[in-house]
Order: C-alpha cells, then sequence, then structure tokens
C-alpha cells in the first residue's frame, strides 16, 4: 500500500450532556465521519486519503472539526454532507482548501 495524500481526522469526542463546552459528538461529527468515509469511496481515494475519528482536538464552540493533513487545514462547524463533499472535491481533489470552512487564523493569536 502506497503512502496517502491526506488524512483527515473528524473528531467524534463525546462529554456528558450539558458540559460547558459540549463536544463535537453531539453536534453530528460521527454522521459526517460516515460521510467522508462515503465520499471516499465513491471516489474511488482509498489509496490517496484515510479518514479518522478522532477524540478531542480543542476548540470545541467551533465544533464538528475537521482536520486535513498534511495540510493541517482546521475546519469548523462542519454540518452537513454538502460541507463534506465540498472539501474532498475542492481540498482533496483539487488542491485548494475551502475558504469558507476553515477556522480563522483569528482564532490561534
Amino acid at each position: 500500500m502506497a503512502k496517502p495524500k491526506y488524512h483527515v481526522l473528524v473528531c467524534t469526542n463525546n462529554r456528558p450532556p450539558g458540559h460547558p463546552r459540549g463536544s463535537c459528538g453531539e453536534k453530528g461529527s460521527n454522521q459526517l465521519l460516515t460521510h467522508f468515509m462515503s465520499e471516499v469511496e465513491k471516489n474511488n481515494l482509498f489509496a490517496e486519503v484515510i479518514v479518522t475519528g478522532s477524540t478531542c482536538v480543542g476548540p470545541c464552540p467551533l465544533g464538528p472539526v475537521v482536520i486535513v493533513y498534511p495540510d493541517g487545514t482546521w475546519y469548523q462547524k462542519i454540518t452537513s454532507a454538502e460541507d463534506v463533499e465540498v472539501i474532498v472535491k475542492e481540498h482533496i481533489q483539487n488542491g485548494k482548501p475551502v475558504d469558507r470552512l476553515k477556522v480563522p487564523d483569528a482564532v490561534w493569536g
């Protein structure tokens, strides 16, 4: 097996209901993980892309959070199959991160 070109991490962390930080899991990230896997399959990208569920990656209020490596592009509030399709088409297939879905640089200080 060749080394994949991209690794997509989808935060699927779940916290107890009512936790002040919330969690990506309670915002539907498990479905996003399934959508990413389906898009990889649909576009025959198995040799190029690994999709992994992850525990907490930190910025919970921005969730669901998706990170694409090796670019280190962080996406926020990914909530729909359409968001997933755009990330796969534009970023993974065309090499252009989706600016409207990215975590703004200002968040990192």
